[in-house]
């Protein structure tokens, strides 16, 4: 299994990003995907979760009203639109795959994930 993380890069406070993660090597529409960030001397954190179908989404309280996470499973690929961005939100984001097949609400828990692409720097300037 891959994910190949996309769309990190440098911008204003305030500004917007999108990012792209193109999953390969299984059923991607069978799995939960999630969002995560850390930042430098900091642990890997949740940012958001969406649901095999995307019916369920969550959101971690920092970003809850600034992100915004979907998915197309014709292209295999999982989004998250960044919007509003201040410097807090400087981090490594990374996507990841949900361990369990199937229907359920996403994680938090980066235990629960158990592939993850490369990452991609964000860093947003004050």
């Amino acid at each position: 299994v891959q994910l190949q993380a996309s769309g990190g890069g440098l911008v204003q406070a305030g500004g917007s990003l999108r990012f792209s993660c193109v999953a390969s090597g299984r059923t991607f529409s069978r799995f939960g995907m999630g969002w995560f960030r850390q930042a430098p001397g900091k642990e890997r954190e949740f940012v958001a979760g969406i649901s095999v179908n995307g019916v369920y989404t969550y959101y971690a309280d920092s970003v809850k009203g600034r992100f915004t996470i979907s998915r197309d499973n014709a292209k295999n690929t999982v989004y998250l639109q960044t919007n509003s961005l201040k410097p807090e939100d400087t981090a490594v984001y990374y996507c990841a795959s949900d361990s369990n097949y199937g229907l359920r609400y996403p994680p938090r828990d980066p235990a629960e994930y158990d592939y993850w692409g490369q990452g991609t720097q964000v860093t947003v300037s004050s």
